[in-house]
């Protein structure tokens, strides 16, 4: 194997789009440098690693000098499963408790950054081989609650995605979808308080029931104009509002079957491809009974079920909860881990979508995660610099893919 030495390791604070801070990490090789950093999550699941330690992110950089810095130097950047073992061992805890979910993160991918620039091929070339795919549909919220507002929807996302000729169509078409829920909501609902929640979703006091009466009739309206076929989706979060016997919606409680029944009807009903975490994390009995009564008609996906966890994943596989899985890095806290989780649900015949966090930074690689996993969707909102970030980069990749 050829050698590219890490010769300089450094991590610096920034804000993500909250406003709060997270890590970036930067790694030098002769001439060659490379940035990456890790965003953050509202919405968590139980199994996912932490992003940093109890005692917070200053914690995470003394460690990260005291016991990291100096393994690291001199390590050959090519080695990317080497590379991330190594994080593992010097952790030595299993959720990264440590150094910080974060930090490994943003330094795994960061090492991926360097190995790629250095080879002069795209990072998702880099990490896909030979197997990439097509840039994945962009996937964006455009009607916000649960923990990404203060005054949303029960439901934590309502989402579309535009099935347009190329990334840009789709982008704009999801845009004008997002602009044209916006203009309802003000003009069906005077004196309604309407905002933007973390990911840029529009935001207001009203019941799921009407939000998906005005998704839906914003979708229809841009299809029509458009003539772009546009998908609809959720995530629920049922985690976030289930409180062990029920789950408590803003005007109901449903019992556990209830909340099935509710799910199977997002699809059958409502006509919702997508359709994100239904029940709470733990139930994979739950998301089975959903997945086998939609069979094909929708997306099942699991991500707070899962979190990108090669063990949760398999016993996903195992009792068929779910045709579809979300992946996000910093859940699981290296690139290797991630393409473990990708590679075990692509043989089991689940589609993933990368996903973005709620809390972002204006780093791109998720744009190539996407493609380098063969991606169905990319999540990644509608509207806002750090969502905007991946997506441009997609259009750049597809440009790039097109010339091939």
């Amino acid at each position: 194997m050829p050698s590219l030495p890490i010769e300089q390791a450094r991590l610096r604070k920034i804000l993500d789009s909250r406003g709060n801070l997270t890590v970036e990490a930067e790694l030098v090789s002769g001439k060659v440098r490379a940035t990456a950093s890790a965003p953050s999550g509202a919405s968590t699941g139980e199994t996912e690693v932490v992003a940093f330690s109890k005692s917070g992110i200053d914690e995470a950089f003394d460690f990260f000098n005291r016991r990291v810095k100096n393994y690291i130097l001199g390590f050959n950047a090519l080695d990317q499963r080497g590379f991330d073992s190594l994080l593992h061992e010097i952790d030595g805890t299993e959720n990264f408790s440590n150094m910080g979910g974060n930090v490994s993160t943003a330094l795994s991918i960061c090492a991926a950054k360097l190995a790629s620039s250095y080879l002069g091929i795209p990072l998702y070339r880099y990490v896909g081989g030979t197997a990439y795919g097509r840039p994945p549909s962009p996937l964006g919220n455009v009607i916000g609650g649960g923990k990404h507002t203060r005054n949303g929807t029960t439901i934590q996302e309502f989402l579309v995605s535009a099935q347009g000729g190329s990334t840009l169509e789709s982008m704009i078409t999801n845009a004008m979808v997002h602009r044209r829920v916006g203009e309802k909501l003000s003009q069906e609902l005077p004196g309604c308080s309407v905002g933007l929640g973390d990911e840029k979703a529009w935001t207001a006091s009203i019941t799921d029931e009407k939000a998906m009466e005005i998704l839906r009739e914003s979708v229809d309206e841009v299809s029509k104009e458009r003539g772009v076929r546009i998908l609809t989706g959720t995530d629920l979060a049922a985690s976030e509002f289930f409180d062990g016997k029920h789950y408590v919606y803003r005007d109901r409680k449903l019992s556990r079957d209830e909340q099935i029944d509710f799910a199977v009807s997002l699809a059958r009903e409502y006509g919702f491809y997508y359709i994100e975490d239904p029940m709470d994390e733990r139930d994979f009995e739950g998301f089975a009974e959903i997945t086998k009564k939609v069979g094909g008609s929708a997306l099942v996906v699991g991500d707070d079920l899962y979190t990108t966890n090669p063990r949760r994943i398999a016993e996903g596989i195992e009792k068929k909860a779910t045709n579809g899985v979300l992946i996000k890095v910093n859940q699981i806290g290296t690139l290797s881990d991630t393409v473990e989780s990708v590679k075990l649900a692509t043989r089991a015949g689940m589609l993933n979508t990368i996903s973005h966090r709620s809390g972002e930074t204006t780093d791109d690689f998720i744009a190539h995660l996407g493609v380098a996993f063969s991606s169905r969707f990319i999540k990644s909102g509608t509207i806002g610099g750090e969502r905007l970030a991946k997506l441009n980069e997609l259009i750049r990749i597809e440009e790039e893919l097109s010339t091939d």
